[in-house]
């Protein structure tokens, strides 16, 4: 929360739209597959901690897209929640397995059965979280942009030589222009880097490694 207020009040004025990796609110290894503790630490949409996502939204007057794991009732997903002027404009829950443990996981831990949209500045905004790409990426394709959130912890190597190129690639196969968010994991030896990615080349893009906030102009990308 104080990484995303800190990156909100560093943008407030400079972009329209905030956007952090899968399961940035808890972090992706946040689960313990146990159902009684995870359930505990998943948020629900009228959580105090959404309330206060919201809040922020309104006082630092940019919009904000985040992965979390989200608690409905008695089930869990890995969500994508976006929220513009203190109210949320769209929850995806991911519709492929790959977030979690399969082999440990009950009934409890679910995921979504539709893709979702939504409308910004008068642009159409696909989402899609991580393995959904590689597992359906024909049920994401669209002729505007797509944001994809992910949590991959190649090496700096594996990325460079083979990763890099085979995620742009991949990202074409949807849309035309995609913006890739994958957040630093120091504990995790998760690299980071954020990507805009047109015609399947990377256009620009932020170092491994390094924090920061990369500004993309929608007007140009679609």
């Amino acid at each position: 929360m104080a990484q995303i207020e800190r990156a909100m009040r560093e943008v407030r004025g400079k972009a329209d739209l905030l956007c952090f990796g899968e399961a940035y609110l808890q972090g992706f290894h946040s689960l313990c597959w146990d159902y009684t503790v995870d359930k505990e630490m998943a948020l629900e949409l009228n959580s105090e901690a959404i309330g206060q996502l919201c809040q922020w939204s309104k006082a630092y007057g940019a919009a904000l897209l985040t992965g979390y794991i989200e608690k409905e009732k008695e089930c869990l997903y890995s969500s994508c929640i976006v929220i513009e002027d203190g109210r949320i404009l769209c929850n995806y829950r991911r519709i492929t397995k790959g977030w979690k443990e399969y082999r440990k996981t009950d009934g409890h831990y679910k995921e979504g059965d539709k893709t979702e949209k939504f409308t910004f500045h008068n642009h159409e905004i696909m989402l899609a979280l991580c393995g959904d790409m590689w597992d359906c990426p024909e049920r994401f394709k669209t002729e505007q942009l797509l944001i994809w959130p992910v949590y991959v912890n190649f090496t700096v190597d594996e990325w460079n030589h083979r990763e890099i190129d085979a995620y742009a690639k991949q990202a074409s196969s949807a849309a035309k222009h995609v913006l890739m968010i994958n957040p630093i994991d120091d504990k995790r030896k998760n690299h980071g880097g954020a990507f805009y990615f047109r015609g399947g080349k990377i256009i620009d893009r932020l170092p491994f490694d390094r924090e920061g906030i990369l500004i993309v102009d929608i007007e140009d990308a679609v």
